[in-house]
């Protein structure tokens, strides 16, 4: 029971770093940074005791990358003479991040007495599908909402004029890049972790819930689901016919909940208005390619008109100094305001551009590559899924400017022995 209660607090600690929010009672101070402090404090407590929690030679490269990301935003607001802040303060960003990240894996650490990728992984996909449940929840229930936004700051004003559902903390794109993210850990652990049996189903009906529920929560779920299928194609190797008894059991078990999931999303769909408008957005390509024959999405068409892309060199180099939209920055700016964004894009790319150039856009993508290839070469059975989320967050900043570093921090907090017994531990059951 107490195991019960303390795996439970984990899974909480784990959605206030994934999903962060504010109380309303801390305005200033939301989830993600509470857990920093935590973190420091337990680092500074093994600094004392164990001496052993010095700042590793990857960290502190990491973190050069990330001075080199304040520097260019920094360079950039001082030449254009803006009040931009936003990527000026990404190092301590990135601490913050980390930071929270430690706490997270020290308590998980705590509570099982060893923590693994696996184990990490778990816990993500615990949080994404409670969040969807949420979400749902929170949408059909108006008491449970009310109480929610009474005491949970996390922007519901603008979600709820826009008629987005969320959880708690989890909304638009910034959720679906992490729910993106999880459905590509749930991919690779069913293909490669060798899960038992009583639980391979968990991992399917997770996959589905996060595809279908995380989709009407943001479309950029899409991208998770299209990047963790066409790996599930490609290393099942369907189209030889010639598959192994993982791939058989996983396809076998795709098709059934898929069969089962269907009429019973269809009687949702037709029985409970908000699951019909929650669905059609969700899905409303498919919609619009069933009822009139073509594949249309508002908010594609809406992305496409944001493609604006600078016209001077200066521009193109060290940026404009603009992350964010003049108006809610910049009383003095007298220039044209389009949209709700800098030069009215809200492309991941572009946002960057035009904020810090080229150069500040390298410097960011550095810091995304080399945390990936940290982890990728700190966990040698798992690099593959490291190479893949690392192209998701290449492919969501197409779309926006969120990144998943924060995925990549809590793998760093984990360490490369404990991982390996976790490993050599699997790999003795299947003797």
């Amino acid at each position: 029971m107490i195991r019960s209660v303390l795996i439970f607090l984990a899974v909480v600690a784990t959605s206030f770093y994934f999903f962060p929010f504010f109380f309303k009672v801390l305005p200033g101070v939301n989830t993600k940074m509470m857990l920093a402090a935590v973190g420091l404090v337990v680092y500074l407590i093994r600094l004392g005791q164990e001496r052993d929690a010095s700042v590793n030679r990857d960290m502190f490269s990491l973190s050069l990358c990330a001075v080199l990301v304040s520097l260019a935003g920094f360079f950039s607001i001082t030449y254009n003479n803006t009040p931009d802040y936003a990527y000026v303060t990404y190092l301590l960003s990135m601490w913050v991040w980390i930071g929270g990240a430690y706490a997270v894996v020290q308590l998980v650490k705590l509570i099982h007495g060893t923590v693994s990728v696996r184990l990490i992984c778990n816990y993500l996909i615990a949080v994404c599908v409670i969040q969807c449940a949420l979400a749902l929840w929170l949408d059909m229930y108006a008491p449970a909402k009310m109480f929610v936004d009474t005491y949970i700051e996390q922007g519901q004003e603008f979600l709820n004029e826009v008629e987005r559902i969320y959880g708690i903390g989890a909304s638009l794109d910034v959720a679906g890049s992490r729910f993106s993210a999880v459905l590509v850990m749930i991919a690779f652990i069913v293909l490669h972790e060798h899960v038992d049996k009583k639980y391979y189903w968990a991992y399917i009906v997770a996959f589905l819930i996060i595809t279908v529920v995380g989709s009407m929560i943001a479309r950029t779920t899409y991208v998770g689901a299209g990047i963790a299928l066409f790996y599930i194609l490609y290393k099942s190797k369907i189209y030889t016919f010639q598959l192994s008894e993982e791939c058989k059991r996983l396809w076998l078990w795709l098709l059934v909940l898929v069969v089962v999931s269907v009429p019973l999303l269809i009687m949702a769909y037709n029985a409970i208005p908000a699951v019909h408008e929650n669905l059609r957005f969700a899905f409303e390509g498919f919609f619009n390619l069933i009822e009139t024959g073509e594949w249309s999405i508002a908010s594609n068409e809406k992305l496409a008109s944001m493609y604006v892309f600078p016209e001077t060199i200066k521009t193109w180099l060290i940026g404009d100094g603009y992350f964010s939209s003049p108006r809610d920055v910049d009383p003095m700016f007298i220039g044209k305001i389009v949209g709700g964004y800098y030069m009215g894009t809200d492309v991941g790319y572009l946002r960057f551009i035009f904020y810090f150039g080229l150069v500040g856009l390298t410097a960011i993508s550095v810091v995304m590559c080399k945390a990936a290839f940290i982890c990728l070469h700190k966990f040698k059975a798992e690099s593959v899924l490291f190479f893949l989320l690392l192209g998701i967050n290449f492919i969501v900043w197409f779309k926006v400017s969120t990144d998943i570093f924060l995925v990549f921090a809590l793998f760093l907090m984990v360490d490369r022995k404990e991982d390996d017994a976790f490993m050599e531990s699997i790999s003795l059951k299947e003797q």
